[in-house]
């Protein structure tokens, strides 16, 4: 039985992406082996999104190479993307691939078995119009299903390298999309997380059906519990789709709004869509229509030219918007963007402090919001033991408003919806009582 190893680099949609290429490998008799045994294909996801990125991803290839040196060595992902030829360079690397055609990555791998000669195989993503369709049917220990329904970006942030390695926006088919959630549901998944790379852009290249309607779509799936939206921009939330908000019960209470920045001017040079106050209005819109909504963000500190006062000001804002929380990183340079090449740039030690206060903030924004659910009753699915705590009959889960909650329970419960009183609020984690699980076909029994 032929093996094949994977690493994975880089952020979820990476993630799902090598999830879809092992169910090509699996299809054709593969075995999946652990990156650190001795396979016959390695394959390398990489990330390019910082120059770290590339650094971390030449490291693993190496690493591969060192294992099994008569192995075929596979690299995909944004890094191979933008920088095929620096890949190829690398002894011992066979096939680069970009984040297109991977759908033929089989025939990649026989033809290098029976030549031996290196591939590269990564075209110019810019031309690419087409959503490459990859399934993922199943996710090991998982009971949230990502389903991947957009691929790239038009957005061309300053700061940013996306659109060139993952190319401009392209929506998955809805046919395609329901079909697929459909089928998650029939293996027993009760959420749903919708993903890409600018999720919310979903739409933009297909004749008038947007992200709304396929959330009105979805919520019509019986047997689905919860929709997610991984991450989606404060401009593409509209009417319509507040109102899905406000009238869909399975829509999450729960969503990742990117802010990057706390002031305009630097969202200006961040060349990001809006001004602060708009973002406040949008955000406040969101919470009349639904109320007692998570809102988290990512805030970019230390941006080329973020004067102290600017950085001030921003602080200031994210604390009167409220998220519940903020995942804060420091501005890093990433060659070839117009934002590595600003005059100005941060001084590391004034970025590291900045980034400590806002992480101080984030844990008092969490702490707070956390605290307002206590004595109150969440759905909760359960996904497994609470690390470190399994002997205590303690489990975990996330509430449609993300907060973790840990509570007494067993293994039986993993995956159903159950409902939960919060008695602790915490940074990072919750506790409750379990009040009673939620069992469908419980409640068919009761209405015959």
């Amino acid at each position: 039985m032929p093996s094949i190893a994977f690493y994975t680099l880089g952020c979820k949609v990476n993630f799902y992406d090598t999830e879809a290429i092992w169910q090509l490998f699996k299809q054709e008799g593969y075995e999946q082996v652990d990156f650190e045994q001795t396979a016959d294909v390695y394959l390398i996801n990489t990330c390019t999104v910082t120059n770290t990125g590339d650094k971390k991803s030449r490291q693993i290839i190496r690493r591969a190479v060192r294992r099994n040196p008569d192995a075929i060595i596979a690299v995909t992902g944004c890094y191979a993307q933008t920088s095929p030829a620096e890949i190829l360079d690398i002894p011992g690397v066979d096939l680069v691939i970009g984040n297109q055609d991977r759908d033929k990555l089989l025939d990649y791998v026989k033809e290098i078995q029976e030549k031996r000669e290196p591939i590269n195989a990564v075209r110019n993503i810019m031309k690419t119009r087409a959503f490459e369709e990859l399934d993922v049917p199943d996710f090991a220990d998982r009971t949230r299903a990502f389903l991947k329904i957009q691929e790239g970006c038009n957005n061309f942030c300053t700061f940013c390298i996306i659109p060139w390695s993952r190319g401009l926006s392209r929506s998955r088919e809805s046919e395609s999309v329901l079909k697929q959630a459909r089928q998650l549901v029939a293996a027993g998944y009760k959420e749903i997380v919708l993903t890409g790379i600018h999720t919310g852009g979903y739409g933009d290249d297909l004749e008038s059906y947007d992200l709304t309607d396929l959330l009105w779509d979805l919520d019509k799936i019986e047997g689905l519990e919860r929709i997610r939206i991984s991450s989606i921009e404060a401009s593409q939330i509209d009417d319509r789709m507040i109102e899905v908000l406000n009238k869909s019960s399975k829509m999450c209470r729960h969503l990742h709004i990117p802010l990057q920045a706390g002031n305009s001017e630097v969202l200006k040079r961040m060349r990001r869509k809006y001004t602060t106050e708009e973002f406040a209005e949008k955000i406040a819109r969101i919470r009349e229509a639904m109320p007692d909504v998570a809102i988290t963000t990512d805030v970019i500190v230390g941006f080329p030219g973020e004067t102290d006062e600017q950085f001030k000001e921003g602080y200031a804002f994210m604390k009167n918007v409220g998220f519940s929380e903020m995942h804060v990183f420091p501005y890093s340079k990433r060659t070839g963007t117009p934002a590595a090449r600003m005059e100005d740039q941060v001084d590391e030690e004034v970025k590291h402090a900045r980034v400590h206060e806002l992480i101080e903030l984030s844990e008092q924004m969490q702490l707070e919001y956390a605290k307002s659910f206590v004595g109150q009753v969440v759905d909760v699915i359960p996904e497994g033991p609470a690390k470190g705590r399994q002997e205590a009959g303690l489990i975990m889960g996330y509430s449609d408003n993300y907060l973790q909650v840990i509570f007494e329970g067993d293994e039986s419960m993993i995956g159903k919806v159950c409902r939960v009183k919060l008695t602790e609020a915490g940074v990072n984690e919750c506790e409750g009582v379990l009040v009673r699980v939620m069992d469908p076909t419980m409640n068919q029994a009761a209405n015959m």
